[in-house]
């Protein structure tokens, strides 16, 4: 036996719920031929969520301006396309860099705080940018967009098409790449630290961790996955917008972890499903009241789901394993 095999940390196989989880997607590009550019918005909204779950879910950090770093990642991908590079690869590492560095230079302001302080400064950090790019509207476009924008093909082969085909495989190949990555990263050693600095982070340093280098390595990590995923919007609709950067945006992104689970990884794919199809059914019956619906799914799941769907699911089936095991005891 191995030393690798001797030191396999839990969960850290693949199971068969979880491939299935993932060929559904697959499935999905079949079965849904006209919903394609929908399908990869919710595939980039999930990617962005996640990025979220992993300072909320897992370090315990509470964020109002999450959106920030997505906007970030948004207007560099769409600067670099309207100046003439529209490679979308290199663009989309440039956008995570910056979204990084952004994160890293105001984790140092976020980490030290409590849970109060995070939400303010968070939220301030936030709005200062959407107002600074409102006003240098020379270079962003402002209340109009970033538009112009000319994204190259993929591969040098593949082209964004209206039909949304290699937007959709674009971003089903980074999301699972990225998902890859981190769930090996949350349960790994430091993931695994992360989830003790949620539960008891002042008991931390007594076991010789670094409670503040751990929290702005997440915190930067985050920032760089939300501006990857501003990049992807940004390369597949080719357009860039002040929403990107704007509150509502961070609002719904607490929803949708909220509705999925926090501190799950799969929690922030689930919600972003569950919130992007609802809004686009509930929107069709009726426009001008979809938030009222949605409003509606989020109280049920708050009193009646903790944890939400994934949480509310994981319970039931608890109990339903239970049951049969208590019967062959008696």
């Amino acid at each position: 036996m191995t030393s690798r095999s001797k030191h396999r940390l839990p969960h850290d196989r693949w199971t068969p719920l979880e491939i299935a989880f993932w060929l559904m997607p697959v499935a999905s590009f079949f079965l849904f031929p006209g919903y394609l550019v929908l399908i990869a918005q919710i595939m980039i909204v999930g990617l962005f969520a996640i990025s979220l779950d992993l300072i909320l879910g897992y370090a315990g950090i509470v964020s109002l301006g999450h959106a920030a770093f997505f906007g970030l990642g948004a207007y560099t991908a769409g600067l670099l396309a309207v100046h003439g590079w529209g490679e979308p690869i290199t663009g989309l590492l440039l956008a995570a860099a910056v979204a990084a560095l952004f994160g890293f230079l105001t984790s140092f302001l976020v980490v030290r705080g409590q849970d109060l302080t995070r939400l303010m400064v968070t939220l301030g950090i936030g709005l200062m940018l959407f107002e600074a790019a409102n006003k240098a509207a020379f270079l962003t476009g402002g209340v109009d967009g970033l538009s112009g924008m000319m994204v190259g093909k993929l591969f040098g082969v593949f082209e964004f098409d209206l039909f949304g085909k290699t937007a959709f495989w674009y971003s089903f190949a980074v999301l699972f790449l990225l998902f890859v990555v981190l769930r090996r990263l949350v349960h790994s050693p430091f993931g695994l630290g992360l989830i003790g600095i949620r539960e008891g982070g002042r008991r931390m340093p007594a076991i010789g961790a670094d409670v503040n280098r751990r929290m702005t390595v997440i915190f930067t990590l985050g920032a760089a996955i939300a501006g990857v995923a501003g990049a992807l919007l940004a390369q597949t609709t080719q357009f860039v917008g002040l929403d990107a950067l704007g509150f509502a945006r961070s609002a719904e992104l607490l929803i949708i972890l909220v509705l999925g689970g926090t501190g799950r990884l799969y929690g922030a794919l689930v919600g972003a499903a569950v919130f992007m199809l609802a809004q686009d059914y509930i929107a069709g019956l009726n426009p001008a009241y979809w938030q009222f619906w949605i409003g509606l799914l989020l109280v049920v799941i708050v009193l009646f789901a903790r944890g939400g769907i994934l949480g509310g699911l994981e319970k039931i089936a608890a109990r339903l394993t239970r049951r049969p095991a208590e019967g062959k005891a008696s």
